[in-house]
This record gives structure tokens, sequence and C-alpha cells, in this order.
């Protein structure tokens, strides 16, 4: 297939442009700055507030499918509002309309936990009234709203999945659910690392393995077995000091400490702890396959890695 991404040069694009790749599949990433080439994709520069520029790529591309994952995260869209709304409203309007106009098949979403907001049960099903705490949970329920309106009104086939905090082997990029992915990087790199979540946070995570292999089952799955354009999927639900726990019995020496802070722990605290995945399982064979442990077993070795590759990279 002819398969576009946005906003590939971030966490999740890091991973599925190379497993789009493997798969045999004509890869074009896309991204708001300027990639080096690599893991046989063609990468283009791609502002995707830029209507124009967008219809121009698309039209260019001709994409079968488009996977949109340019997005400004939940604690960095708070302290740039009015970027937030741009990349990730008219971001995604401007991707939908070109994808209407130029015959795009297939739409694949990447929505979030954070267009739940407090008050909802545990475990959280799909079907549940939203009211989102933060500008991205804001423009990413309207982003699903969007995708239910462009597959009922134009028959563009719109998909997506309501991630949990995704943890891979990467620097932290702005998500309040970084505090976990912390504890790995700078556990290792610093010894220690104080986190900005309080010892009893609990939210949904998933390990970034499990996160590409579902938009790539979502993506695959007959549209006649879907039951609806978004579904919740799930992997663990730890407690922050359970994660740490997990990364000490991996990394032994490390110290990790809590210092809460108030914007982002709000955040969390407005999330539903554990996420109910039936539809996903039920209606395309959802499952994950990485527990905490399992996670840091895997994660551990690729952090040193990535710490060693930039450390050898600096003047």
């Amino acid at each position: 297939m002819n398969i576009l991404l946005t906003g590939a040069g971030g966490q999740i694009g890091a991973d599925l442009v190379g497993a789009l790749v493997a798969a045999g599949h004509r890869v074009v990433a896309t991204d708001l700055r300027p990639q080096a080439a690599g893991q046989g994709a063609t990468w283009r520069t791609l502002d995707v507030t830029d209507a124009a520029a967008v219809d121009a790529v698309i039209a260019d591309e001709r994409p079968d499918t488009v996977f949109h994952l340019a997005a400004i995260l939940s604690a960095s869209g708070e302290r740039t509002p009015a970027q937030a709304y741009a990349v990730n409203q008219t971001g995604t309007w401007n991707l939908l309309e070109a994808c209407r106009i130029h015959g795009v098949t297939r739409f694949i979403f990447t929505s979030t936990i954070a267009v739940y907001g407090p008050g909802l049960p545990d475990p959280c099903p799909d079907d549940v009234p939203l009211h989102p705490t933060t500008m991205y949970g804001v423009t990413k329920a309207s982003g699903e709203l969007l995708c239910e309106y462009y597959w009922k009104k134009h028959g563009l086939d719109c998909r997506g999945v309501r991630f949990p905090g995704l943890i891979s082997a990467a620097l932290p990029g702005g998500g309040s659910t970084d505090y976990a992915l912390f504890m790995y990087v700078d556990g290792i790199r610093h010894g220690g690392y104080e986190s900005f979540a309080r010892a009893d946070t609990r939210v949904p995570l998933m390990y970034m393995p499990d996160g590409v292999r579902a938009l790539l089952e979502l993506a695959a799955a007959p549209r006649p077995q879907l039951s609806r354009c978004v579904y919740n999927i799930a992997a663990f639900s730890p407690r922050a000091d359970q994660i740490a726990a997990s990364v000490a019995r991996a990394v032994p020496g490390i110290r990790i400490t809590y210092a809460p802070d108030p914007l982002r722990q709000g955040i969390l605290d407005s999330w539903p702890r554990a996420l109910d995945d039936r539809l996903a399982r039920d209606d395309w064979g959802w499952r994950a396959a990485y527990s905490l442990d399992a996670m840091t077993d895997d994660l551990v070795p690729k952090v040193r890695a990535l710490l060693d590759q930039r450390a050898g990279l600096a003047p």
C-alpha cells in the first residue's frame, strides 16, 4: 500500500515507520521539521496547520491510507494552547478534507485517554460522557467526532485508538505520563529521578511495540467487523511506585523520589485509572503482549543504547 504519516518524527512515528516499511508498504513520512532519510521511507516536510500544503502533499502522494500522528501533547499543550488547537484541531480538519477531496480510502487517527474527564467508572468503557480538562483532550475529542462525521457523511473509512500513556526508548516529549519514562531515562543516566507525579498515581500505560501493533491491526481489520470508529485499547495500569520498583529491579541502586507538580498531577488525576477495551478485543482481536515487568526487561537495554548513542554524538 501507499501510506502517508503525519508527525512521523515523533515518538510513535519512530517505530511505526519502520514497521510499515518492513511490511512492504511504500511509506511517505512527514513532519514539521526536515528529517534525515532512513528506514526505507521517503521524508517530506509538512506543517499540518497549512491547509494548502496539506492538500498539495496528499494530491501529490495519493496515499491509500493516512496515519495522522501529528499532535501537541497534554502538558505542552497547556503551556501553548493556541498552538495545540492549531495543530490538533485545525491540522486534523485539514487532513480529513484533503483525504476527502483526493479520494484517500482510509484514515487512522491517534486519540488519547485525555479525552476523558474526572469521575468516570474504573475501568472506563468506550462510551461515556467526554469532559476533557486539557486543550489536548478537547481537541482529540473533537477529532474523534470529526472522524465519525467524515465516515458517516463522506464515507471516509476513519479508524482510531485511544492510547494510554505510551512508553518507548525515546526522550520524554511533553506528555503528562512522562514521569514513567523519566524513571527509566533519568534512572539510568543520573542514577535517580524526582517524579512530578505522586507515588500513588495510577493511569493506563502501554509499551510502544503494543501501540504500534494496535495501529497496524486496526488498519488491517475488515470494516464490517468494526462497530465504531475509535476504540479504547489497554495494557497495564500500575501505580507510579510500582513502576519505580520495576525499574529498580532492572537498574539496581537507583533512587526515585516524589515531588508532585500541581499542573501535571491535576491532569493525571482527571484521567481514568484503567480502560475497558472489550470492544477492541471483540471486534478486531486486540490483545496487549507486554506487562509492566516485560516492558522493563525489554526497555532498559534500549534506553541504555539510546543514551550511549546520544553521548557519542555530543560535541
